[in-house]
């Protein structure tokens, strides 16, 4: 079942479907936009082409370059130099939503909370019941 959405580029209603986040002329503006990339990306020179050089030399805005190489319409595979950012850091990752540092860094921290979690059953585990004496009454006799 379709719902009606604001297109986030003109504001216009639109059927959303689950296909397009966008209202049809803003897709078929975004279609000729992605064949510009393409035709530009197609030539061997520029195969290697960073962000910067390809939205410089294209005029497409950034953020639109980064969501057809999440949606996979632009694989860095082919074009080595493609990313988008990591929802962390900002780094170009190729995929998933976090870059290789920000997930390495998020392994070594759950392996440390692990390690600590699995210390403090331990610790529980091993516990004996400590009985203080009174320090003043042991003195006093």
């Amino acid at each position: 079942m379709a719902e009606i959405r604001n297109c986030p580029r003109c504001g216009e209603f639109f059927n959303y479907t689950g296909f397009n986040d966008v209202c049809y002329k803003c897709a078929k503006e975004e279609e000729e936009l992605y064949q510009i990339v393409y035709r530009f990306l197609r030539k061997r020179e520029n195969r290697a082409a960073t962000v910067d050089r390809i939205v410089e030399a294209t005029g497409v805005d950034r953020e639109l370059l980064f969501k057809w190489v999440r949606k996979g319409r632009l694989h860095p595979a082919v074009f080595p130099n493609l990313g988008y950012p990591c929802d962390n850091c900002g780094r170009l990752t190729k995929k998933g939503r976090l870059c290789e540092r920000c997930t390495e860094e998020l392994k070594s921290d759950l392996r440390a909370f692990e390690a600590a979690k699995e210390f403090r059953e331990n610790i529980k585990k091993h516990e004996r019941n400590t009985y203080l004496a009174d320090r003043e009454k042991i003195n006093k006799d």
